[in-house]
């Protein structure tokens, strides 16, 4: 009898012991507030492709709140990866700081927010505009009409058609769902678009989430007046080299005024800026909600 208590009080502490260490083991990086972030973080910043200029921005905010001197880094990547380690965070509720934009399907999959930037390195809000090759209007006045009248709600239009993407929707059959979904909106842009026959159009755009979804709804709408649309992905710069240089039509994915300021300086006076089809666009650093004491870049230093 003894040495069946003593078996099952050994098997209890055992058992004990295993809760003990996998309660204190499952989670091991989850966020502490009353700990430093930057020793949780290895003082690292979660970026995205080193040549946007998104990442351009958040360097000059290390050096502006004086994270560089704190040792803070920013670690560039690209969109996949940092969606794919912000998934892992929340996730097991780890710390992450990351550089993140708008629009995008993430502030609708993910529990985020923007951290306040009382210096304005990020700018004060951006849109997204479409631009165009000098001449575009007098050589193809029908499809630039087109171009003209395409705008669209941030919320209710293009971060729908970005997470139907995300879920695993193909680009074109999103794009096709969304003209189905909203006749309104269709008959809004075609207004006064004439007949295509067949006129060829080339659209440039960057290979980002948003630009995706939104070059693909107006490749969609502009097939629909019968316009031989081609799409071609660049890197930014390639982009902008490409409408000042003809060798593409347009873009509906220009972000201004900061994230492709340096382009539009460059190239200004070479380029139609045809119009802005999308407000509330931002960049900026975001951190999940759970980390509740850090709301601006300042906090970072706590």
């Amino acid at each position: 009898m003894k040495r069946k208590l003593s078996v099952l009080l050994s098997s209890i502490a055992v058992l004990g012991l295993t809760l003990l260490l996998g309660a204190c083991g499952s989670d091991p990086a989850a966020y502490k507030p009353d700990k430093d972030l930057g020793e949780q973080l290895n003082y690292t910043i979660t970026g995205i492709d080193a040549s946007s200029g998104e990442m351009d921005n958040a360097t000059t905010a290390l050096d502006k709140y004086g994270l560089k001197k704190a040792n803070w880094q920013l670690m560039p990547s690209s969109t996949a990866a940092m969606t794919s380690t912000l998934d892992k965070a929340i996730k097991y509720k780890e710390p992450i700081v990351v550089t993140a934009y708008q629009p995008h399907w993430m502030f609708s999959k993910y529990p985020i927010k923007w951290l306040k930037d009382p210096k304005n390195v990020f700018g004060k809000g951006e849109h997204e505009a479409t631009i165009a090759r000098k001449g575009l209007k007098k050589d193809n006045p029908g499809a630039y009409k087109l171009l003209q009248n395409f705008h669209w709600d941030l919320h209710k239009d293009a971060e729908p058609v970005m997470m139907s993407i995300n879920n695993g929707t193909d680009s074109t059959q999103a794009a096709k769902t969304y003209l189905k979904d909203h006749p309104k909106k269709v008959n809004e842009i075609l207004k006064g678009v004439p007949d295509g026959k067949g006129k060829k159009i080339k659209l440039v755009y960057m290979p980002y989430d948003y630009e995706i979804a939104a070059s693909n709804v107006v490749s969609q709408l502009l097939k629909k007046k019968n316009y031989d649309v081609t799409l071609q992905q660049l890197d930014v710069e390639v982009m902008w080299q490409a409408i000042i240089s003809d060798k593409a039509d347009a873009t509906v994915t220009a972000e201004l005024p900061a994230t492709h300021r340096a382009f539009a300086k460059k190239y200004k006076g070479q380029y139609d800026y045809v119009r802005t089809n999308l407000k509330g666009a931002r960049i900026g650093l975001a951190v999940p909600k759970y980390m509740k004491d850090i709301n601006s870049i300042e906090d970072l230093k706590k």
